[in-house]
């Protein structure tokens, strides 16, 4: 009896736990309507028409602190965005989380002034060179990876859908290096520069 009771228990606990978590991954009724937009627009599967070329002092300038109503109709954007990746690492819910800098950044040195950009599951879904190991080795970040690399980050240009993560407008801000909670969210293009070419190639899934 204390044995099926104790399975009851941890059972019940288990299952509070997933919806805590499916809770604050905005995939459960009780997420509020901004958090169910939000894991909306991080899950899209479909490729924008067009991009346009965007900068960091255009995310820096992106306004803030906006309600859903004002600033849903600007996730409609695809940008795209030239930079180095200084640090790649994986998130909670298995997005590809990118920091892309405007100036390479040598092992050592502080982080430089960043914007975010994500690699989400459904865009590596059956893909081996947007798996982990593979972009290692194709952005050569600073951190991310086991050893700094000897030819240093590669420049890069990434594009997908612009999208407002408001989550990093709390009391506790998102810090002096992030630039903007707006990111490129998620990635739907990646190129790399060829300097034998002199100019962006792409790196197909």
């Amino acid at each position: 009896m204390i044995l099926r009771i104790a399975a009851a228990l941890t059972l019940l606990a288990g299952l509070g736990a997933l919806a805590a978590y499916l809770h604050v991954m905005g995939r459960f009724p009780t997420a509020s309507v901004a958090a169910r937009h939000l894991r909306t627009m991080k899950d899209r599967v479909t490729p924008p028409d067009s991009v346009a070329k965007s900068s960091y002092d255009a995310f820096a300038a992106m306004p803030r602190h906006l309600p859903l109503a004002e600033f849903a109709p600007r996730e409609r954007r695809a940008v795209s965005l030239e930079g180095y990746v200084q640090r790649m690492l994986r998130a909670a819910d298995d997005d590809i989380h990118l920091e892309v800098a405007p100036l390479p950044r040598r092992p050592g040195d502080p982080n430089l002034r960043y914007v975010t950009a994500e690699i989400t599951p459904q865009w590596r879904a059956g893909s081996q060179r947007w798996g982990y190991e593979r972009l290692l080795q194709a952005f050569r970040p600073n951190t991310g990876g086991v050893t700094p690399w000897d030819s240093g980050t590669r420049r890069v240009r990434v594009s997908g859908w612009l999208l407002y993560d408001y989550e990093y407008e709390g009391a506790s801000g998102y810090g002096p290096i992030r630039l903007s909670s707006w990111e490129i969210h998620p990635v739907t293009r990646i190129e790399l520069w060829s300097d034998s070419l002199g100019r962006y190639t792409d790196y197909p899934r």
